[in-house]
Formats: C-alpha cells, sequence, structure tokens
C-alpha cells in the first residue's frame, strides 16, 4: 500500500473529512479543538517514504508582535520531544509540524494516529499563548509559564 493510501485510509477509518489537493499527494482538512478550529495540511511522499502533517494556526502575527512570537515559539520547541513549530517572519504564518519518515517500512492506523493527535493537540495546547502574546500584553515568558505550568 502506497503512503497516500495508508494516510488516506487512516483519515476515513478516523472519521475525517479531507480535500484531496490537486498534485494527488497532498490534502486539507480541518480540527477543532477545546481553545479553537484551525486547517490542517498533510503531504506524503512515496521515494522515500514519508508523512508530515501540520496544523495551520488560525491567527496570523502581526508585524509589530512577531519577535515577541518568535521567542515564544523558541521556548515553546525547547523541550518538544515529538513536533515543532515553525514560523513565516515575513507574513506571520505559524504552524505545527510532525512527520515521519517509513523507508523500509510501512505506516500502519496507530502510527498516523499517534502523528496526527500529537499536532492537534500541541496546537490546541499552545494557541491561548500565542493568540495572548499576539494580541495581549503577556510576555512570550509568562505565556509559556502559564501553558507548562498547566500541563
Amino acid at each position: 500500500m502506497s503512503v497516500f493510501e495508508a494516510v488516506t485510509n487512516f483519515f476515513k477509518q478516523d472519521n475525517w473529512h479531507i480535500e484531496k489537493h490537486e498534485d494527488e499527494t497532498a490534502f486539507y482538512t480541518n480540527f477543532g479543538g477545546e481553545h479553537g478550529q484551525w486547517r490542517c495540511y498533510g503531504e506524503t511522499r512515496e521515494s522515500p517514504a514519508q508523512f508530515v502533517f501540520y496544523s495551520l494556526c488560525p491567527i496570523h502575527i502581526p508585524e509589530l508582535k512577531r519577535q515577541d512570537i518568535s521567542e515564544f515559539l523558541t521556548r515553546a520547541n525547547f523541550d518538544l520531544v515529538i513536533g515543532n513549530f515553525e514560523f513565516d517572519l515575513e507574513d506571520g504564518e505559524i504552524r505545527f509540524k510532525t512527520s515521519i519518515d517509513v523507508e523500509g517500512s510501512h505506516l500502519d492506523f496507530n502510527l498516523i494516529k499517534r502523528l496526527v493527535y500529537t499536532n492537534a493537540v500541541m496546537m490546541d495546547q499552545y494557541l491561548p499563548g500565542i493568540t495572548a502574546v499576539a494580541y495581549g500584553a503577556v510576555t512570550p515568558l509568562e505565556a509559556i509559564a502559564k501553558i507548562e505550568n498547566e500541563v
């Protein structure tokens, strides 16, 4: 079974609606968490056998807050074991990425589930901090402390 077939089968079995991208190796879907809703993007590669999944933060960061968000995301990424935040300094887009390389092996339902749900949970966990730093009077250190002390 191809990587794309394994991934799309997971989303069908787990009752997610996906919209295939025009290139037939990628797709979009939506996720609703406790702290918001956002688009997700998945991309598969057959050679090497890889799957990457992104949660696209539902807010774009105003230019004046990009330095603060950079600090916040750097602090958030520091102890993450699986996945990481990415930040486009040009347009203010934030996304969380998880990925797996299964060259010489195969993707199964449980591997995909852990990759996808870890991704969505991390975006949901850090979204209040992103929002507080971008639109509130909270420092990156205060926002991280609040999130990581609640876990």
